[in-house]
Order: structure tokens, then C-alpha cells, then sequence
């Protein structure tokens, strides 16, 4: 076979995955579109649903639950806002569903096995660590914000009075769920920690000895994270900490016990002597639990 018949042959597949590329992606496009048209003509039970950890605090101290425009198109952005976000999530497992339609064909029995799990816990730690922005951070954090509110006094004296500003909130409905759906986001990609090393285990990235000696650079680049996805409120920092540091903790466990199932496969298939580990190299019996 001459060389330009092989350059065609080569083409050939390519151009086809490409098409089939061209047609998932303008499924998912088309999916979204209709998510996000469903969401608009019910906006509103979306926004009150977002809004209801501010109504909380806001009742609890004795004021009306409201949100203002400040610009003149703002309530028509909300809108969108809401929608984009509602067709996101609506059309979020059609997406899923046609990534691993275009992937699954290029792999193999046992990879399909090995990544599905990843693709179906990946959307469950997402909605896991939004639940907890909504249900546990949020009320913390806007109650901390809401404290610095005042009110305004007026001191009367023998000739003049004198009359101090108070300090109210009258929030802009844009700037709210920008707030909010920045906790929710920010929290439901903290919960990917375990998805994300747990897969970097598999692939041979990491290794559960190598987290286990970083655990301090580990604990910064938490504290970080936790200082800027949350309020400069310490309660919320610490909540958010201590649930990522056991995300960090879970995520050793699952990777350990992923080699260990590795090195038992290795040494059932006669690649590894049983006085070795998965890397080859030479350990005492006894010792091969307390490397990995």
C-alpha cells in the first residue's frame, strides 16, 4: 500500500470522529437550549428557591424579604441568569450521556468499567457540595453579613438634634445570586476532590504514600481555598475546611485501596513477586500494607 493510501486511511476515521463530535455537540447544545426555555417560563420558582436562605435570616430579624433593580434591564438578566443555570442542570445528564456515548467506544471492556463510576459519582459529590453551600453555608454566611446592619438614631439635645446614619440592607437581586451561585459552585467543585485523585490514582498520577507526605501543603491549600470560596466569617471557614481535609482523607483511603487491588491483580498475573510491590520493588511481606 502506497504512502498517500495510508494518509487516507488515516483520515478517514478521524474525519468520521469529528462528525460524530460535530453531532453530540449540537445534541447537548440543543438540549441546553430546551432546559434553559423550560427554566424561563418558570424563573421564578427558581429565583424564590435561591432566595430563600436570605428570607430566612432576614425574617429571623425582623425585615421583609426583598431585592431591588438597581440598573433598569436587571430583572430581565435574573432572568436569563436563572435559566442559564436551570437548562445547565436540567440538560446536565443528556450532556453526560452523549460524553460517554462519544468516549465509550474507544475503550476497552475493562476501562469502560473502571471510568463509568467516575462519570456517575462526578455529578453526585457536585450536588452533594451544593447541597451543603445551600443548606449549611449560606444561612451562616448571610446571617454574618446581615449583623453589621444599624439602625438610625436621632440624639435630640437642649438647641439641636443630631441624627446618625443607619446601616440597612437593600440588596441588588443581580449581586445576590452572583454571591450565591458562587458558594454553590465553589462548593460543589471542592466535593470533586475525591473524584479527581481517586481517578489520578488509577491513572498512576498519585499515589496514596505521596498524599499521605504531602498532608501539610495539603492543609494550606485548603485553609486558601477555604478563605476565599467562603465569608470572612470564621465559623463557615472552618466548616469548610474540615470538610474538605476529610475529602482529602477519604480520597488516601480510596486510592490505597486501589492499589491495593492493583498489586493483588499484578501478582495473580505473575508481574510482581509477592515479596514486591506494584512499582517492583523489593519489600518484606510485612511491609507491603504499610507502603501503600
Amino acid at each position: 500500500m502506497s504512502t498517500a493510501e495510508n494518509i487516507d486511511n488515516s483520515v478517514a476515521p478521524l474525519i468520521e470522529h469529528l462528525i460524530e463530535l460535530r453531532s453530540r455537540l449540537i445534541k447537548s447544545l440543543l438540549a441546553f437550549i430546551v432546559g434553559m426555555i423550560i427554566c424561563f417560563a418558570v424563573w421564578n420558582p427558581i429565583f424564590d428557591f435561591l432566595t430563600h436562605p436570605l428570607c430566612t435570616a432576614l425574617e429571623a430579624g425582623g425585615q421583609n424579604c426583598g431585592l431591588i433593580f438597581i440598573a433598569l434591564e436587571e430583572g430581565f438578566m435574573v432572568a436569563i441568569q436563572m435559566s442559564l443555570l436551570g437548562g445547565l442542570c436540567l440538560s446536565f445528564p443528556f450532556i453526560s450521556y452523549q460524553l460517554w456515548r462519544f468516549i465509550a467506544p474507544g475503550l476497552y471492556r475493562s476501562e469502560k468499567g473502571s471510568f463509568l463510576p467516575f462519570l456517575v459519582a462526578s455529578p453526585f459529590m457536585f450536588l452533594l457540595g451544593a447541597a451543603c453551600a445551600y443548606y449549611v453555608i449560606t444561612p451562616l454566611a448571610f446571617t454574618f453579613f446581615l449583623g453589621f446592619q444599624q439602625p438610625g438614631t436621632l440624639t435630640e439635645g437642649p438647641e439641636t438634634a443630631t441624627q446618625a446614619a443607619g446601616l440597612l440592607f437593600q440588596g441588588s437581586a443581580n449581586a445576590y445570586l452572583n454571591l450565591t451561585v458562587k458558594f454553590i459552585v465553589a462548593f460543589g467543585l471542592c466535593f470533586q476532590l475525591p473524584v479527581l485523585l481517586t481517578l489520578m490514582g488509577k491513572a498512576g498520577l498519585v499515589s496514596a504514600a505521596g498524599l499521605r507526605s504531602t498532608r501539610k501543603y495539603a492543609v494550606v491549600g485548603i485553609l486558601t481555598v477555604a478563605a476565599i470560596a467562603t465569608p470572612p466569617d470564621v465559623v463557615s471557614q472552618v466548616i469548610l475546611f474540615s470538610i474538605i481535609y476529610g475529602l482529602y482523607e477519604i480520597s488516601i483511603q480510596l486510592v490505597a485501596r486501589m492499589e491495593r487491588l492493583r498489586l493483588i491483580e499484578l501478582r495473580r498475573n505473575g508481574l510482581v513477586g509477592e515479596d514486591e510491590d506494584m512499582y517492583g520493588n523489593t519489600l518484606n511481606p510485612t511491609d507491603v500494607d504499610k507502603k501503600l
